[in-house]
């Protein structure tokens, strides 16, 4: 259904979204949560959305490093290997 709401597209993607989440859906369930795939669109909206949910604590951040935006070719080169294990921060210090 999210991918019809927020996509705007047929049931064909929706049920490729719902079977490619099912490993995920079913473990969260294991550990009493739920889990939804949100496709984010760039709004103010969406990010209000994003920002009541972790105000709420409904949404936990986790952050995996920070770099420098100095060191914005390494954080993209760290991305790449496949290690993070939560966001990856690029901070004007």
């Amino acid at each position: 259904m999210t991918a019809r709401k927020d996509l705007g597209r047929g049931s064909g993607l929706a049920t490729l979204f719902w079977v490619a989440s099912l490993p995920t859906r079913l473990r969260a369930a294991r550990h009493g949560v739920s889990y939804r795939y949100l496709f984010m669109h760039t709004s103010g909206a969406d990010l209000a959305y994003l920002a009541s949910l972790i105000e709420a604590e409904k949404l936990e951040v986790v952050i995996d490093r920070v770099f420098p935006f100095a060191e914005a070719k390494e954080a993209v080169g760290y991305l790449e290997t496949g290690r993070a294990k939560g966001k990856v921060v690029l901070a004007m210090r």
